[in-house]
């Protein structure tokens, strides 16, 4: 056999591809509430389309979540949420190859309420940083490898904000250099902090509505990025970099709103529960945005609303599983063949999970109509929760792991067989 040696260039190269082969792709990250573009895509293919018979094989259980109604946020190897222990709620991450605590910082005393006490949002992670808000509105900036505290502020009693029948709920964006928060109150409805410093940079000082219980979004706009929020009788978009208000569309609100707006192609979708429905804008170069519809078609209370290609999907109260054009606004078809509860995305399915019985459904994302391909039943169901309270944090998709919770209860299944 005749053996030839390699050129010095065709052996790197030779190397090169063999290194490629060998490294395992880097993990996607979730960083934020509904993901990146807060759109609740998860990043992940090659997801099973269908489950075994009694649910995905569960990966591990961590049983010291604490109370609330916490999200979670994950980088690389970390989870992040939020809980009540005792008389502290608390910032907690965890190792999410085996579900073991990492760390766990305090982010303010207990908030209590009727539908249960507890913090009721999700982490935002930023570089080396984690943002969390607690129930009573304390703002934290902590590192993401020991949970030390970089800097602290008060939603009321710093920046003038007034605590809402169910606490703070926001979960703050990232918008450049700036943190975006919503205190609400007269001193301005958003506030811009320095992300690094907490030092406040602006108010909304044209907008003084009271918070709600919705979190801002970012969207391209003439030519600028622009925050998008919603409160009870109006959602508007702001500059992140000085807070000037760019356009404010009115809303009929009532009671609580809460869903996150979606934004697509320069339009702006919102929806609240409490028999208000949905309502699309093309906000313009100046004066009110175009209503292009407005109707109660969805009537998404807090489960989400999220939207895939021209069509929208969510829970819609009254009528059910419900698709819904983007463009035009019409139900396309509604379904009551699993309870009301939260939707989530994850290559062409939808995660539906019902928020009284604990039961997880599997469904394509098609408008063709209700398509289930699986269903199982979470357990153990939390014998802590409120009776007044759901299952409400919402299901989340990464890393071929989908994530549920239930109070003190974190859930991680395996969704890709691996």
């Amino acid at each position: 056999m005749i053996r030839r040696k390699l050129s010095p260039s065709l052996a790197a190269a030779l190397a090169v591809v063999s290194l490629a082969l060998t490294i395992p792709l880097a993990a996607a990250d979730w960083l934020q509430w509904r993901g990146a573009g807060r759109e609740d895509h998860s990043p992940d293919t090659g997801l099973l389309k269908q489950w075994p018979e009694g649910g995905p094989k569960r990966v591990w259980l961590f049983e010291d979540a604490g109370l609330g109604y916490g999200g979670y946020s994950v980088a690389g190897e970390r989870l992040f949420t939020v809980g009540l222990r005792g008389e502290d709620e608390f910032l907690i991450a965890v190792d999410t190859r085996e579900g073991k605590e990492l760390w766990s910082v305090k982010i303010g005393p207990k908030y209590s309420n009727g539908w249960g006490d507890g913090p009721r949002m999700t982490p935002t992670v930023d570089g080396d940083r984690v943002y969390a808000i607690g129930g009573r509105g304390l703002l934290v900036c902590a590192n993401t490898a020991d949970g030390k505290i970089r800097w602290q502020k008060a939603l009321v009693e710093d920046l003038g904000g007034k605590l809402e029948a169910w606490g703070y709920t926001e979960s703050p964006l990232v918008a450049g250099d700036r943190i975006l928060c919503t205190p609400g109150g007269s001193d301005g409805t958003m506030a811009g902090l320095n992300k690094m410093t907490g030092e406040v940079l602006w108010r909304t000082k044209d907008l003084t509505d009271e918070a709600q219980y919705s979190s801002p979004i970012l969207m391209e706009h003439g030519g600028k990025t622009l925050a998008v929020q919603l409160v009870m009788k109006k959602f508007f978009g702001v500059d992140p970099a000085n807070g000037q208000v760019a356009w404010v569309a009115e809303f009929p609100g009532k009671v609580a709103v809460i869903p996150t707006p979606i934004q697509h192609d320069g339009v702006v979708y919102v929806s609240a529960g409490y028999a208000v429905g949905c309502m699309a804008v093309r906000p313009g170069g100046s004066g009110a945005p175009e209503v292009l519809y407005q109707n109660k078609v969805m009537k998404n209370h807090h489960g989400g609303v999220l939207r895939v290609g021209d069509h929208l999907y969510g829970y819609n109260d009254g009528g059910g599983w419900t698709c819904q054009e983007f463009k035009s606004g019409k139900e396309v078809w509604a379904s009551k063949n699993f309870g009301k509860g939260a939707v989530h995305y994850a290559d062409g399915m939808l995660y539906c999970l019902d928020e009284r019985s604990g039961e997880v459904a599997l469904v394509e994302a098609s408008p063709a109509g209700w398509n289930e391909k699986s269903r199982f039943q979470l357990s153990p169901l939390s014998e802590l929760r409120n009776p007044q309270g759901g299952i409400w944090s919402h299901p989340v998709v990464v890393n071929g792991r989908l994530y549920l919770r239930d109070q003190q209860y974190l859930y991680c299944f395996d969704v890709k067989g691996s």
